[in-house]
């Protein structure tokens, strides 16, 4: 079983702050930090140092092929990224001093996907391979199209949340990994119970896997339901946290290991990757 990774790849500007900045307000950072990220590439980089062999997709701008050596250091299999004239999508990411952020992205070459190369990635992976998506990348809709017809393993996590979501066949997909901003905007409900009961109704043959934050997960799928608590530990970033999560929990799973053991494995490095500054960076290794 093969993991594809079609996914966002960003250039991260970090700025450590007291507290995020107001409208028409100008603050002074304490600190400033370029690193690599984005939700696909930090996905990736969690499956990699989870265990796992991950093949990752996607488009950077022509002169940042420092990006490439990096994933090739962390074992992440570069062979179907493409180069653009566009810049490389970056993010630009404030971090206050609870540990909280707030970040603005620009999506620019991971806008750059078209079905051309979907359909030439795709076709090097077989029926029931993995194919993971985020919502950062563009042609989501025939990303999820052509993998089903590949009859590929379709993880998909729903962020950042947008309404085109609602227009995509999400019966088409295997696992929903999402929070619960994008679970609230998907279903609809508030409480955590709620958004389960109405996802597992509007899509049955979906499992789906809630991610809380420092309440932990809860997996709900077919009637069965199992609740994992967050590990407690002191953060001092939460930025890739929830990638962290998703790259473990599908490396897991990959590797034979049970949904429970999977979710447990996955919060735990969720957890320790917040004691770091980053999201690529502070992805640990763990056994």
């Amino acid at each position: 079983m093969k993991i594809l990774n079609i996914g966002s790849i960003n250039k991260d500007f970090f700025y450590s702050v007291n507290n995020f900045v107001k409208p028409g307000e100008t603050i002074s950072s304490n600190k400033f930090n370029i690193k690599i990220g984005g939700k696909g590439l930090n996905q990736s980089v969690a499956i990699s140092k989870a265990g796992k062999k991950v093949y990752h997709a996607g488009i950077i701008n022509k002169d940042d092929k420092f990006i490439i050596n990096k994933l090739k250091k962390w074992n992440v299999n570069c062979d179907n990224i493409l180069f653009s004239d566009n810049p490389t999508g970056h993010a630009i990411i404030q971090v206050d001093k609870n540990g909280e952020n707030s970040i603005i992205i620009h999506a620019g070459a991971n806008y750059d996907i078209d079905k051309k190369f979907i359909l030439s990635t795709i076709s090097k992976f077989k029926s029931e391979d993995i194919l993971l998506i985020q919502n950062e990348v563009n042609s989501i809709g025939d990303i999820i199209d052509i993998g089903y017809e590949q009859k590929m393993k379709i993880i998909f996590n729903p962020a950042p949340f947008k309404k085109e979501i609602l227009s995509y066949d999400l019966n088409k997909i295997s696992v929903l990994i999402l929070n619960y901003t994008e679970a609230k905007n998907l279903s609809g409900q508030k409480s955590p119970i709620k958004i389960l009961d109405s996802l597992n109704k509007k899509y049955k043959k979906t499992e789906i896997i809630l991610t809380l934050g420092n309440k932990g997960s809860i997996y709900s799928y077919n009637g069965s339901v199992i609740r994992i608590d967050a590990k407690k530990i002191k953060t001092i970033d939460t930025t890739g946290a929830g990638d962290t999560f998703i790259g473990y929990y599908i490396a897991s799973i990959a590797n034979g290991l049970s949904i429970e053991e999977s979710l447990k494995r996955a919060n735990k490095a969720a957890a320790i990757s917040t004691t770091k500054l980053g999201a690529a960076e502070s992805i640990p290794k763990i056994n």
